[in-house]
């Protein structure tokens, strides 16, 4: 059986070994950190995530950890709302909430104790070469003791200080962003007063975000001035924290964890060779300013997994897996550009620029469809291959992700991919034309009528899709 070594524990990690494990694909996972890497970090995840962490098995447990987020709001140095941006709550275009919080150590823990047979966790353990294909040397932390370990693939998925990448010989492409924050994790005995989403505040002095995560937990987030340090701005907590915790005795809150990280916009130009991949941080980073950037890494394993294990099951050869780094790094950039402009607008510039930024977000995000079109610019679509076939320019699905109804089956009303399962699968609410049919059977595609995508087919002048196990339209019968 083919064996894949995943460098890094986090839920990028994790779920990339759950997902091959689904797909016949074993593996080792190993990080330096024996526990959950302590640091504050990702908060949130959009529908499209989660339905990765559903295809991984964890549904039910996320949505008992994390709560729907109310969407956005910039506020001024006095704290004064002047412009919304809102989600729902209910379940969007993937079967899940558009925006939900929540506390990253709880999900490490929820995808750990997850993960499949065919996946171990190797903590206390640290990577120290990738020698050549087909192996890589570990070394044990605690007894000092190394070993070379064979490996069918290679997996960095260990972050922004990846010791995967310059093995590869990888550089990080800067794309123009660097602000230094302090992030702190609160617990509030008392309730905090507040409206269900973000709070960022556009104060040219100081930045801040303000969240509600989840039970007792709060994130709060300072720019930090040139100059700076953590270990002076954790000493005016109080201070700084006064907006939110002030009105509270100060023993009825405390601090949980608390970290200066450079918010930085980079992306690898390398994300394979050979048989040895980055995902996740190790591949891209951004700031977290639209919250996509765990959810990108999510996106990656999802892409990246059904073609590895085609590949390593020799269904397919290996230029199956450049599709990887063209697919994502194209969508990752964009989400990044994305979280960049989003960052400047917020927490950048002084005196006119700061003065001029509240009215010009404010009438914008009143603008008819300006909310949705600002969506439009970070939903996933890959561009045209073989896998996202665009031949027929009449219809603009292939490339894109098929919405996730809930649907009929057995008696039960279930989400759509519970029913398509791990492998391709043919959609339909019309005709399907005999060369769709013919791909579909060639990749042993499941084939199921769904009535209620017959909205989304119809407005993608389509009748029928065939989709990746990803849920990526791979091609269509044209209507």
């Amino acid at each position: 059986m083919p064996h894949v070594v995943v460098v890094g524990a986090g839920p990028t990690g994790v779920v990339v070994a759950g997902l091959l494990a689904r797909l016949g694909v074993t593996s080792t996972v190993v990080d330096r950190h024996a526990q959950p890497y302590p640091r504050p970090r990702a908060v949130h995840l959009d529908g499209e995530a989660v339905r990765v962490l559903q295809r991984f098995g964890v549904a039910d447990g996320f949505a008992a950890i994390s709560r729907p987020a109310s969407g956005l709001r910039l506020l001024d140095a006095r704290l004064r709302p002047f412009a919304e941006f809102r989600r729902s709550s209910a379940a969007g275009h993937h079967g899940h909430p558009d925006a939900s919080l929540f506390d990253q150590p709880d999900l490490e823990a929820l995808l750990r104790a997850a993960l499949p047979a065919g996946a171990v966790l190797r903590g206390g353990t640290e990577v120290t070469g990738v020698p050549e294909a087909g192996s890589v040397d570990l070394r044990d932390l605690a007894t000092g003791r190394t070993e070379r370990l064979r490996a069918d693939a290679v997996l960095g998925c260990d972050g922004a200080d990846s010791t995967v990448r310059p093995a590869i010989d990888a550089g990080l492409r800067d794309l123009r962003f660097d602000q230094r924050w302090l992030v702190v994790d609160v617990r509030s005995r008392t309730p905090l007063p507040g409206w269900g989403g973000v709070d960022q505040v556009c104060d040219p002095r100081r930045a801040a975000t303000a969240m509600h995560l989840t039970g007792e937990r709060y994130r709060l987030e300072f720019r930090m001035r040139p100059g700076e340090t953590r270990d002076g701005l954790v000493a005016r907590l109080g201070e700084l924290t006064a907006p939110w915790l002030g009105h509270l005795p100060r023993d009825d809150w405390e601090v949980l964890r608390s970290a200066a990280y450079t918010f930085r916009a980079r992306t690898a130009d390398r994300w394979r060779r050979g048989r040895v991949l980055l995902l996740g941080d190790a591949a891209h980073l951004m700031p977290p300013f639209i919250g996509q950037g765990l959810g990108c890494g999510l996106g990656d394993a999802h892409n990246l997994a059904w073609k590895l294990a085609a590949v390593l099951h020799g269904r397919a050869g290996d230029d199956l897996l450049d599709t990887y780094q063209a697919e994502r790094q194209r969508h990752v950039v964009a989400v990044t550009r994305a979280a960049v402009r989003v960052g400047t607008a917020m927490t950048g510039g002084r005196g006119v620029a700061a003065a001029v930024r509240r009215p010009v977000a404010a009438a914008l995000l009143r603008v008819p469809g300006a909310q949705a079109r600002a969506l439009a610019g970070i939903t996933t679509r890959y561009p045209p291959s073989a896998w996202a076939d665009r031949r027929s320019r009449r219809s603009p699905l292939p490339g894109t992700v098929c919405p996730q109804p809930v649907v009929e089956a057995g008696g039960r009303r279930v989400l759509l991919d519970e029913v398509l399962g791990d492998g391709f699968a043919l959609v339909s609410a019309g005709p399907v034309d005999a060369g769709l049919r013919r791909r579909a059977d060639a990749l042993d595609a499941v084939e199921v009528r769904v009535d209620a995508l017959a909205g989304w087919l119809r407005a993608g002048r389509a009748s029928a899709a065939l989709l990746r196990p990803d849920r990526v339209v791979l091609g269509v019968t044209p209507a």
